[in-house]
């Protein structure tokens, strides 16, 4: 490991070199671009494989009463999660405790035809109680009205802690649920960590990013 950090130094400052000669630094924004989708692909394919291994991660979710026979819980009592009722958090949330985060569900339908205002409120409510929130606006078909819905949304609350994410249907809903809280929590989110800092250390080594940058830095000296 310590062979392989001292080579990503020595890469790091390839390219700080080749920056300060003055060099064109739109081939230094091709190279931040490519290398971070490289390194995005490469730790999802491996995220993905962690979750083919370990199939079977049953948590605790505590939910809104209100949703009790709504199907996103039936669908994660199907899974065998252990699901908890409260009538003390908000309306629609879902709260998965061990990774520190919670959902607020709302039906987009819904909000365009009751008016938001109210809604705006309780989402400012959810997200001063949870630092890590999530907004899920589900809709058959997210169009023009829908989409200027989310984007108002998103102006309000910009900046803040809310992360806005569309569905359509409830099993679309309860896989991203599940596949963020599970990347979320211990002791997956450590193993995700290594394989990033793994991924990062194989593209280093092998990227053809890295080896033209290399070959400029020598031809400039």
């Amino acid at each position: 490991m310590g062979t392989t950090k001292k080579r990503n130094m020595g890469h790091f400052r390839s390219l700080m070199i080749f920056a300060c000669d003055g060099e064109d630094l739109s081939f230094l924004e091709s190279f931040t671009r490519d290398f971070t989708a490289e390194l995005l692909m490469t730790a999802v394919t491996m995220a993905e494989s962690g979750g083919q291994e370990n199939a079977r991660w049953i948590t605790t979710v505590i939910m809104s009463s209100s949703l009790q026979s709504h199907e996103v819980s039936t669908s994660l009592q199907s899974q065998h999660h252990r699901v908890r009722y409260s009538d003390s958090v908000a309306n629609g949330s879902i709260i998965f405790s061990l990774s520190g985060i919670a959902f607020l569900l709302a039906d987009t339908q819904d909000l365009l035809k009751t008016g938001e205002e109210l809604f705006l409120d309780r989402i400012e409510k959810f997200i001063n109680i949870h630092r890590n929130s999530f907004l899920l606006l589900s809709a058959a078909l997210h169009g023009p009205k829908e989409w200027d819905l989310m984007f108002r949304i998103q102006k309000r609350f910009l900046g803040s802690n809310l992360r806005l994410i569309p569905v359509h249907n409830t099993a679309e809903t309860v896989k991203l649920m599940l596949t963020i809280a599970k990347t979320t929590c211990k002791p997956h989110i450590d193993n995700i960590r290594d394989r990033m800092l793994m991924a990062k250390a194989q593209i280093t080594d092998q990227s053809p990013v890295w080896k033209m940058l290399h070959k400029s830095q020598l031809d400039c000296n």
